[in-house]
């Protein structure tokens, strides 16, 4: 009688390959920023093969299949499985990855999905195709960190069985760069992006003008460029964006379910412009170009008709460019201009951005105006400024310096930022609530949560990393997670996995003392 061990032996291996009881797993134990709403674990594995693909529904919208074939050229390099995206012909099967949308689900919203791992398939199922889009971040971060590499690992891409089922908090999740004071070139801009995107952040604001420099073409005034295009703090070469290269980058952001909402700084913080056009100036003279790092002392002549000319012309080619919904029109630190100037200038201001079709976003100075319906205050120095907003039925875009600063320091000993407003250690960045922060700034006043990141101090992306990370997947998962899910304590814990992410992908984080890092090769 032929034994029959190697038969055992044989389907025991085969078994395992594919993923079942055999390898049990839980799903709870995971490491995802932002923390989903719930999670429930069914203790198997779902494994990727050289059998797997990724599967878009029938019909589906063309955005479906460009995730699809986003997660296929995240996934290639380094599984060398070679996975591709199937929309018609043979059903989903062992191994496969469905990119599905339904209908009705009204709990998931927008941005929400339901992924559903078995240990034969993994479902992204969401309403949306931004909600795919986030579901494929959650699958990612379920996958080993060496799934970020560009080369091929050898390793067993395993994921824990069970359902997650998330949804944002806040419809509004962002970051501010800015690209006035230091120049960073659209290949920083994008590789930023899709740090972004891995975090499930959904707005990226750019700030594109200050006193040190102006970043965007603007054709009908093309001087903005050719002369403080060229300038920024310390006396560096500067840059600015095209419009073919802002344009760009609008698509790549889209591409990943980014809104970006650019920022023209008025009516201070305007010197590259008064630089570049005397005419914009209350004596009709050109400042010189200028590098440091003083703040208040330039304005626009607010009660000129040449100034209203040019705002138009600059609101209606970046509007022009821009889809989404916002125009961020500064009015912060205008110390130079007088307060009734001040106010008749965000009035008219306002006006023209709604004449270009889009609803205006301010510094909370702006609510000193009379604010139109549709208004955003961005909550950074004065709480007192933010709830005048409010009185005038505006919302608040929460911002505020002493813990949503990324260009504040850590502590005494960082190498980079300023600490006016606080030293923001990771606890600090994480341990607050929007909606509880100030009592007169309730959850239905809040539009969102928006961490800036100012460029005084920085001029390479390094140094920007070193200041964003590890803050910004906590600041992600204020905006996304409601708050009372949130624990610093269960946080850092998650965090510290991320170590080794970062790692791998090249990102210059901190190594916060108040986290014990998961380092590469571990």
């Amino acid at each position: 009688m032929p034994s029959l061990i190697p038969a055992v032996i044989a389907a025991v291996l085969l078994t395992g390959c594919t993923g079942s009881a055999f390898e049990p797993t839980d799903l709870a134990k995971n490491s995802i920023i932002p923390k989903p709403v719930s999670v429930t674990a069914t203790g198997e594995s779902f494994t990727l093969t050289t059998k797997s693909d990724i599967f878009v529904m029938p019909g589906a919208p063309a955005e479906l299949t460009f995730i699809g074939n986003y997660l296929a050229e995240m996934l290639n390099p380094s599984t060398g499985l070679d996975l591709k995206v199937i929309t018609e012909g043979r059903k989903p099967g062992r191994g496969d990855i469905l990119l599905n949308l339904t209908e009705g689900d009204s709990e998931l919203g927008d941005e929400g999905y339901e992924l559903v791992i078995t240990d034969k398939l993994v479902t992204i199922n969401a309403n949306k195709p931004a909600g795919v889009f986030h579901g494929v971040q959650t699958v990612r971060l379920l996958l080993p960190d060496e799934v970020e590499t560009d080369t091929l690992q050898a390793d067993h891409w395993v994921v824990p069985t069970g359902t997650i089922r998330d949804y944002p908090s806040y419809g509004y999740r962002g970051v501010m760069r800015d690209v006035a004071r230091h120049f960073f070139g659209p290949d920083d801009i994008r590789r930023y992006i899709d740090q972004l995107a891995m975090y499930k952040i959904n707005v990226l604001h750019l700030h594109l003008s200050d006193d040190q420099g102006w970043r965007i073409e603007i054709k009908s005034w093309p001087n903005l460029t050719v002369h403080s295009g060229k300038t920024e703090v310390g006396g560096g070469e500067g840059g600015f964006y095209t419009q073919e290269e802002y344009s760009d980058i609008i698509k790549y952001a889209a591409d990943r379910f980014i809104t970006i909402i650019p920022e023209i700084d008025m009516p201070g913080h305007t010197n590259a412009a008064l630089s570049s056009y005397p005419e914009l100036n209350r004596d009709g003279k050109a400042p010189e170009p200028y590098t440091g790092t003083d703040v208040g002392f330039s304005t626009l002549d607010t009660r000129s008709e040449i100034t209203y000319k040019f705002v138009d012309d600059v609101v209606r080619e970046l509007a022009a460019m821009t889809p989404g919904e916002y125009f961020h029109i500064g009015g912060d630190e205008s110390h130079s201009t007088k307060i009734d100037d001040y106010i008749y200038f965000v009035n008219r201001v306002q006006d023209i951005v709604e004449s270009h079709g889009k609803k205006v976003i301010g510094w909370d100075e702006i609510a000193h105006a009379t604010l139109n319906p549709g208004a955003v205050v961005q909550y950074w120095a004065r709480a007192e400024n933010a709830i005048r907003g409010i009185n005038q039925g505006a919302k608040v875009l929460m911002s505020p310096a002493q813990y949503a600063y990324s260009d504040m320091q850590y502590d005494t000993a960082s190498i980079f930022g300023l600490h006016w407003a606080a030293y923001i250690e990771v606890d600090d960045a994480y341990n607050w609530d929007p909606a509880t922060l100030v009592p007169e700034i309730t959850r239905e006043n809040i539009v969102g949560v928006e961490s800036p990141l100012w460029a005084e101090t920085i001029s390479t992306s390094k140094e920007a990393e070193y200041l964003i990370y590890p803050r910004l997947p906590g600041y992600a998962e204020i905006g996304w997670t409601q708050a009372w899910m949130r624990n610093w304590e269960e946080y850092r814990t998650r965090l510290a996995s991320h170590g080794k992410r970062m790692q791998i992908l090249d990102i210059n984080f901190y190594r916060s003392p108040l986290v014990q890092w998961e380092q590469q090769g571990e």
